[in-house]
């Protein structure tokens, strides 16, 4: 399997997670008439697909007893378990993700949950498996929080203008509680003897997320968290081919941020907590994208607009500290 050796292209493996993770859910705006609950169904799909595309070309890579298939074979089953139960935790979190994106926006749903995820996240992962200069991750972590809380007051200001409902910011809030801790679980099953490595773990991950999908899925299609009507495995198959090829393509890029995720987090001196935490940062770019195409606060008040540039420059600033870390180790 192919494993980046540099601290420069780990950081690149890291970007891209964060690029991909804060990227995804524009194609769940490119859906509009299209049920979130069967929209997710496209985006399991991809998630396994994408797994499945990274497993058997740089999981396979130069071959060995790390490849892709042979780590399969040899993994043991309590590491199995912790990723399927990782994908689990992660799918439950994400349902209540695009939720919140339905009602809230993007620029809100990421950074109240992905923001909260990024601090549950990276004080679990740094307990599994610590790694990084402790001050700069956490003094990151702080500046990161002032984001969160910079962009809550930005969004109550907005809601003062009646255009969303409470319920965008508890689901968001409870996602992002959720979301912080499946990580630690793909952590915990590529550490140790007979282990899972990034790529077979993305796989084993999408199965977990594709079993809970099953039935947490199943069960939103007639019991809407959006106050969307119920509907039938015979809409699925009567909606749009446009809509069906996006929420694949969704599930994707999701999953190859995901793969950037796990191989970086196992490079040298990165460790989980970092990897984590870089790839939160998609929090900032789905912000971006929510801000500046999308437009969410177009029609918000001064007061609320105005507090967004500080909630990216302390996003940003929390970042830059959490990147350098792993260079800071004594």
């Amino acid at each position: 399997m192919y494993q980046p050796e540099s601290y420069q292209v780990v950081l690149l493996f890291m970007t891209a997670s964060m690029l991909c993770w804060g990227s995804w859910a524009n194609t769940r705006k490119l859906t509009v008439g299209y049920s979130f609950s069967l929209f997710y169904w496209d985006y399991v799909i991809g998630i396994l697909l994408g797994s499945l595309i990274w497993g058997f070309t740089l999981g396979s890579i130069f071959g060995g007893p790390t490849s892709f298939l042979a780590n399969l074979r040899d993994a043991s089953g309590i590491h199995i378990a912790y990723a399927i139960v990782g994908g689990i935790i992660f799918n439950v979190a994400n349902l209540l993700l695009v939720a919140a994106i339905d009602i809230a926006g993007m620029a809100v749903a990421f950074p109240v949950g992905i923001g909260l995820a990024l601090i549950v996240g990276v004080v679990l992962n740094y307990i599994v498996s610590p790694a990084g200069n402790p001050m700069y991750l956490f003094s990151g972590l702080l500046l990161v929080a002032v984001a969160i809380l910079l962009d809550a007051l930005a969004y109550k200001r907005r809601e003062s203008a009646g255009s969303v409902t409470a319920r965008g910011v508890v689901l968001s809030i409870v996602s992002g509680v959720l979301m912080g801790t499946f990580y630690p679980f793909v952590a915990k099953s590529t550490l140790g003897d007979n282990a899972l490595g990034p790529y077979a773990v993305a796989l084993v991950f999408g199965v977990g997320v594709a079993l809970c999908s099953l039935v947490m899925n199943t069960v939103l299609m007639k019991r809407s968290l959006t106050g969307e009507p119920p509907v039938g495995f015979g809409d699925y198959f009567a909606a749009r081919r446009s809509w069906h090829l996006w929420g694949t393509f969704g599930g994707f890029v999701w999953c190859t941020g995901a793969v950037a995720s796990f191989v970086a987090s196992k490079a040298n001196a990165v460790g989980p907590a970092v990897s984590y935490a870089i790839g939160q940062g998609a929090t900032m770019v789905s912000a971006l994208w929510g801000v500046f195409i999308w437009r969410e606060f177009a029609t918000a008040p001064p007061q609320s607009r105005r507090l967004v540039p500080w909630m990216f420059l302390f996003f940003i600033a929390g970042l830059a500290a959490i990147a350098v870390a792993p260079l800071m180790v004594k």
